[in-house]
């Protein structure tokens, strides 16, 4: 089922590009070629050469969401009443150590077609059996990057090794669409010789790195006790941290260790559904955009998060801060839409998240006739840039074009049978269930 890209030609719609100069262009025109935008702009008199024309009438034009730290999920709705630490005790590291190849490829491709239908065009997915998933990925159309759960030896999980394997198979699969990063589950389970093995490999095959770092005070109390540092105190200490490095959560982060993330250049994806579900916190983002931290948003999973709609997420991004802090000038529209957009794509080193001549061209249209965008005036820009941030959701997004390719069309998926999805997900995830073992559960 997979589509060859074409020339795409967008024409008619109010076209947000997010460029430099946050240009807004109602009836304008968007252009591509390949996997590459070659046109933005006006309209009239523009149009040319063959190929494909998609009539943007009543609908607005931006680039694809980027989704910064994810986990495909297979249980959504399941045991997730309980606090961090106990839930991947009982019932997530059970369930990831239960996969195989077969199951992980259904739950991606599941949690892709969420993704996809929300206005996600590209996801960086830590989680296991990389295979499956590279190959979920390759088949639905989606951008990823993917890296495996890795953890010492004892616990069970991935390691190193994986991590060759996957990059030797997966990396730079779909003309590029697809590469592997190095990915660390979090501190509990890391010892110092693995982050600077991580490291060491990172450097060796030229990836990027994706790590757990700060989510709950608990991480941060077992990291003073086994090290006598703070969790990104260590990272540094190891060479983890970087201008190659996405950290997820950060919600506990000192003003050394936010120093830390500025001084090397990390990124950190805000992941603020996910914290407040699990009871973790609110993140100090105010702080760390002060500190000129790149900044994205993730989702984290839908097991701890119950939604893949980045819309939800970019909503909380701004809401949240201005409770907590009782500000109302944070979180201002444009700037997340930046982050759910730009930054994210900065952060993975895309040429993507704004809609400009020669970037990537992943680009979703929204259907303006959504309550959601009522009342509208279209040459106020600010109006759309708040229904955007606190009005609309995944349901809004009509169209999506991944890397050149048009992947949802009239909210319908090109690439897969996602009934067939659907169901086939709803089978791994019953088989995973009979594979589980939980520790310290009594035989059945």
């Amino acid at each position: 089922m997979q589509q060859t890209a074409e020339r795409i030609t967008i024409e008619n719609g109010i076209v947000m590009t997010l460029n430099d100069n946050d240009d807004v262009i109602i009836g304008g025109m968007v252009v591509i070629e390949g996997n590459r935008i070659v046109y933005v702009g006006e309209g009239a008199g523009k149009k040319e050469g063959s190929g494909r024309t998609i009539d943007a009438s009543g609908k607005a034009v931006m680039p694809g969401l980027v989704d910064l730290h994810y986990h495909t999920a297979i249980g959504k709705g399941w045991s997730d009443h309980l606090p961090l630490w106990e839930y991947l005790d009982t019932y997530w590291y059970p369930a990831i150590r239960a996969l195989d190849d077969e199951t992980a490829y259904w739950a991606a491709l599941a949690s892709y077609c969420e993704s996809i239908r929300c206005g996600v065009t590209t996801v960086n997915d830590m989680y296991r059996r990389l295979l499956g998933l590279g190959r979920a990925a390759e088949e639905i159309g989606i951008r990823a990057v993917l890296s495996n759960d890795i953890a010492d030896d004892e616990h069970g999980l991935d390691t190193l090794e994986d991590t060759v394997e996957a990059h030797r198979a997966t990396h730079g699969a779909a003309g590029g669409r697809i590469e592997v990063a190095v990915g660390i589950e979090w501190l509990p389970l890391a010892s110092e010789q693995l982050l600077r093995d991580a490291r060491s490999l990172a450097d060796e095959l030229g990836i990027k790195f994706h790590i757990h770092l700060n989510e709950s005070m608990t991480e941060v109390e077992n990291s003073l006790e086994r090290f006598g540092r703070r969790p990104t105190e260590v990272a540094y200490d190891c060479g983890v941290l970087g201008p190659d490095c996405i950290a997820a959560h950060c919600v506990w982060l000192s003003d050394r260790e936010i120093g830390l993330m500025a001084e090397t250049g990390t990124h950190i994806s805000h992941n603020p559904g996910s914290n407040a579900k699990l009871g973790n916190g609110v993140a100090r983002l105010p702080e760390m955009l002060a500190a000129g931290i790149n900044l994205g948003l993730g989702h984290d999973a839908a097991e701890c998060n119950n939604s893949r709609d980045l819309f939800q997420t970019i909503k909380l991004a701004s809401i949240i801060h201005r409770a907590v802090r009782q500000d109302a000038s944070l979180g201002q529209p444009a700037d997340v839409l930046r982050m759910a957009t730009r930054n994210g794509a900065r952060a993975l080193g895309h040429d993507g998240g704004q809609l400009a001549p020669g970037r990537l061209a992943d680009v979703i249209l929204l259907d303006l006739s959504s309550p959601a965008f009522v009342p509208l005036l279209p040459e106020h820009a600010d109006q759309l840039y708040s229904h955007l941030v606190f009005a609309a959701d995944g349901g809004c997004v009509d169209t999506s074009i991944i890397d050149g390719r048009v992947v949802m069309e009239s909210r319908r998926l090109t690439t897969v049978d996602e009934e067939l999805v659907c169901a086939k997900a709803n089978e791994a995830f019953r088989a995973v269930l009979g594979r589980m073992v939980v520790p310290g559960a009594a035989a059945s």
